[in-house]
């Protein structure tokens, strides 16, 4: 799948699944802008093709737009918008009436209004282009119904509804919106996240899936490079599960 010229933003691409995303980006032809709020060399080196790392902080929709107009500055056009980032290593599960409300507050902080301030930074450089395509990271804890982590589940459920609605605002600007919601995934934020208990997460999550495997983020790269490139160009509003076949939805 080729996307020669196509210039992407990626969030959260210092490490996981936002370096993995990038990489494969910058193998199918794409210029990737790489945001973190930590270093983001690794991934403008995976990515080559001109890549850029640049410091961001989702939060702050004024990082979110120095982000897109370096895009602008730099290559002209936006054409994708990988929303990755988000708080999940550093949670802490427990029931929910034992989650911190300044936990709560920073999850949704990270996990919606991150893309949600991201979206609006990308939206004019996509309409002047006459087209683009955002793909945002969900999770199969929205599409299962993960317990003992509430404020991740219901941020990642955010982030589907979020997904839709957009999708039928800019429809009439032939921008595509649509979600991806993989299973846990060897990277170092799951390990973070399951800490001692990390086997026995991955085994109980392996033996729901039709496919008996832990997913690796090189299986995420084929549907995101999918989504950002035109064989994909009518498919908008969806929420595509990449876990072995755990939710068939």
């Amino acid at each position: 799948m080729s996307l020669s010229g196509k210039v992407v933003l990626v969030t959260g691409a210092a490490r996981g699944l936002g370096l993995e995303y990038a990489r494969g980006l910058g193998a199918a032809g794409a210029h990737v802008i790489a945001g973190d709020l930590a270093d983001c060399s690794a991934a403008a080196a995976a990515a080559g093709n001109g890549a850029t790392g640049v410091r961001l902080d989702v939060t702050d929709m004024a990082s979110c737009q120095a982000m897109a107009a370096l895009a602008l500055d730099r290559f002209g056009r936006i054409d994708g918008l990988i929303n990755n980032a988000a708080l999940y290593g550093s949670l802490r599960g427990g029931r929910f009436n034992q989650i911190a409300e300044a936990d709560w507050d920073a999850t949704m902080a990270v996990n919606v209004k991150g893309i949600w301030n991201c979206c609006k930074a990308v939206v004019e450089g996509m309409r002047q282009g006459g087209a683009g395509s955002i793909v945002n990271i969900a999770s199969l804890a929205a599409t299962y119904g993960m317990p003992f982590a509430l404020h991740y589940t219901t941020s990642k459920a955010a982030v589907i509804g979020l997904t839709r609605g957009l999708a039928r605002e800019l429809g009439r600007d032939n921008i595509r919106v649509n979600a991806v919601a993989p299973s846990a995934v060897t990277t170092e934020g799951t390990a973070e996240f399951f800490g001692d208990k990390l086997d026995r997460g991955l085994e109980v999550i392996r033996t729901g899936q039709s496919i008996q495997r832990t997913l690796e983020p090189a299986d995420l790269v084929g549907t995101i490079l999918w989504l950002i490139g035109d064989g994909s160009r009518f498919v908008t509003g969806q929420t595509i599960a990449v876990d072995g076949g755990t939710v068939l939805l």
